[in-house]
């Protein structure tokens, strides 16, 4: 096993077109770090330069305390696992992953022993005289994983692993990874355009947008406490909502009516015309099933309903909402950036199964207004994401958890984060 750092590392195409720009970043060795972002944000290159299959323009790639800049992929001992798999089909399951044995030589007996090892532990021991024809999808990725493995490598290295299967499939190799992961504990790197596997697999998420890291951090802090827009619109789904707002007092003016700010937020925001409120949409509730000692903690407000779904276990509800040109068109412009369905002037509300909250009626709801982040609309900076962790500190000591407070403060400002590096945020 290995560490792995970046520092500086910049990818130019001939064009002069920075891939990746300027980013440093460090993996801890054991460490499962996911690189996430939208189609071009840069994470599969940046992949493709560690294992050395893209050359670095500039910026040093250390592994495990040795700089490979100038080394073949073969001499970095990594472990890579593709999208389409890469199978041989005339070859039997045995001998797909036994193929990087093959090639360095590795006696017969350490090649049965190593291979063996790698289908007890994916469960492919029965299918090993099999071809990858007559396997269903997860069996091939299995297979490739099982490859991956036998080399012994310092890393693993997932470029998009899970795509090509379907959604039933991916839970399960969802699972399965992190298990294997937990089991050999290798350093790994994992590259996903899916908000569920980051969510799901990572010890830290780094996020890219145009090259660029936005924010690395476990995957609750990347959810409770964005750092921007981008970050807290591609995180999420249904995606967060945002709304616009202007500051009258210790209030925010909004489509649905006024949220109170605490002391912390509203030290952030003073002195700002337009803001928006990014609002995710669990902190929302049908009013009528809110508890009396709840209700008082958030703000209440009546709006029309345009259209509700019904998941059986959930529900959700939009709200359509008037907003500034401005707000839309910053909106329209995040939504391309995303790959995502357009954010429309439009709330998603996620309500109990059991509402009786129906389209085109009006109905009460309440909000919790405690969780509300408040985002500069030019910048994309999240103006209250200090206090957030401020007031998570102060919760943490309030219930007597001293060791967690020290903890946090010795990291930093917030909870549940890593260090890193980022070349700009």
């Amino acid at each position: 096993m290995a560490s792995i750092e970046m520092h500086n590392i910049v990818k130019q195409y001939g064009d002069g077109y920075p891939a990746v720009n300027d980013v440093s970043l460090d993996i801890a060795d054991g460490e499962f770090m996911i690189l996430v972002g939208p189609s071009g944000c840069g994470k599969s290159t940046l992949l493709r330069m560690i294992v050395g299959l893209e050359d670095i323009t500039s910026g040093d790639m250390i592994i495990g305390g040795k700089r490979v800049n100038e080394m073949a992929p073969r001499e970095r001992n990594l472990s890579m696992v593709f999208q389409n798999y890469a199978l041989y089909p005339h070859m039997t399951v045995f001998e797909n992953i036994a193929f990087p044995l093959r090639l360095a030589k590795v006696p017969d007996d350490e090649v049965r022993r190593r291979v063996d090892e790698a289908a007890d532990v994916l469960e492919l021991r029965e299918h090993l005289e099999r071809k990858p024809a007559n396997l269903s999808g997860g069996q091939r990725q299995r297979v490739a994983m099982g490859r991956a493995i036998v080399r012994q490598a310092e890393a693993f290295l997932f470029d998009e692993p899970l795509s090509n299967l379907d959604a039933k499939l991916r839970g399960q190799m969802r699972t399965e990874i992190s298990r294997l992961q937990r089991r050999l504990g290798i350093t790994t790197v994992y590259v996903t355009h899916d908000q569920t596997e980051a969510m799901t697999l990572g010890d830290r998420v780094c996020v890219l947008r145009k090259g660029r890291i936005q924010q690395v951090a476990s995957p609750r802090e990347l959810y409770e406490q964005p750092v921007n827009l981008f970050v807290a619109g591609f995180i999420g789904s249904p995606p967060m909502n945002f709304l616009p707002a202007t500051l009258e007092g210790d209030q925010l003016r909004t489509p649905f009516g006024p949220i109170r700010l605490d002391e912390r937020r509203l030290a952030a925001v003073q002195g700002r015309d337009l803001l928006l409120v990014g609002i995710r949409p669990e902190y929302f509730e049908d009013a009528s099933l809110v508890d009396d000692a709840k209700r008082p903690l958030g703000t209440l407000f009546r709006a029309r309903v345009d259209v509700t779904e019904w998941l059986g276990d959930s529900q959700y509800a939009y709200i359509p909402y008037e907003a500034p040109e401005a707000v839309t068109d910053q909106l329209r412009a995040l939504s391309r950036e995303l790959d995502s369905e357009e954010l429309r002037t439009q709330a998603v509300v996620s309500i109990d199964a059991a509402s009786r909250i129906r389209e085109g009626r009006e109905a009460e709801f309440w909000l919790d207004s405690r969780k509300v982040h408040v985002f500069d609309p030019q910048s994309g900076e999240n103006l209250t994401r200090d206090a957030e962790a401020g007031a998570r500190l102060t919760q943490l000591a309030s219930e007597d958890r001293v060791e967690q407070v020290q903890e946090a403060q010795a990291r930093g400002t917030t909870i549940g984060g890593g260090a890193h590096r980022a070349g700009a945020a």
